[in-house]
């Protein structure tokens, strides 16, 4: 997945965008598998498409056009699931909503910091981000972690795993971002902490809808890991602070 997205952002970025349509479509399968299994009905159809249409405004017209579709798509979800009745109606398109915000518009900032100037590089420093917590909290954690951040919904994070991932998140930030977007080490610093605990509150809002629908993966794709959103609910998370403090240090962006 890696080597996929690495050969796409640096020859024609816009095909990057294919990696992450496929898995936004795959994430938003698995949860409308596991609604189900609580009797909600996830209305798929207008989900994906205002999602799709979101992430290709957000590439190539920007992020003022991100609102209009994100209202057309929640009409879109009101309208489709009328024919369905009033039984579980607010449920339903509750959940509709929710689905389009947590996936296709978060994973539009994705496509805001790909349609930069100097997008590929900005994206692989979002890329290295996520990865660095993920690798860095993992490492730590599984050799010294003792103490539990949440042993309620996610019993294998631990503080110790924290501060590894803090300290793995701080350093990439403060070598990538001088390095590949000619920013400052300090800004690269604040970066890397706030995609960590944003990539963190991720991890634990996903813990929590799947403990909440009483499951332990969102799906089996990805055997020993669970499924796809099992894997980048934390990049969601991230993939908007991060855009934000990219366009706030960076006018570039």
């Amino acid at each position: 997945m890696g080597g996929l997205a690495l050969l796409t952002l640096f020859t024609v970025k816009a095909t990057f965008l294919l990696v992450v349509g496929a898995a936004v479509a795959l994430a938003l399968w698995e949860l409308s598998q596991a609604l189900a299994s609580r009797r909600i009905q996830l209305p798929l159809v207008p989900v994906a498409a205002g999602g799709t249409v979101a992430v290709m405004l957000a590439y190539w017209l920007g992020a003022r056009s991100l609102v209009a579709c994100l209202a057309v798509s929640v009409l879109a979800i009101f309208a489709w699931r009328l024919p369905g009745g009033q039984s579980g109606y607010l449920r339903d398109v509750t959940s509709g909503v929710f689905a389009l915000i947590y996936l296709p518009i978060m994973a539009s900032f994705v496509a805001l910091i790909l349609s930069a100037p100097d997008g590929a590089r900005a994206t692989l420093v979002f890329l290295i981000l996520a990865v660095c917590s993920d690798v860095g909290g993992y490492a730590v954690g599984s050799l010294l972690g003792r103490h539990a951040m949440a042993a309620t919904i996610s019993p294998h994070k631990t503080w110790e795993g924290f501060a590894g991932a803090l300290i793995a998140c701080v350093a990439a930030g403060a070598i990538t971002l001088p390095t590949l977007l000619h920013g400052e080490a300090w800004q690269g610093m604040l970066i890397g902490a706030a995609a960590l605990a944003a990539a963190t509150l991720g991890d634990l809002a996903e813990s929590m809808i799947k403990r909440d629908l009483e499951i332990k993966d969102m799906g089996t794709v990805l055997p020993g890991h669970g499924g796809i959103l099992d894997r980048i609910d934390s990049h969601l998370t991230t993939a908007p602070v991060v855009w934000l403090l990219l366009t706030v240090f960076l006018s570039s962006h």
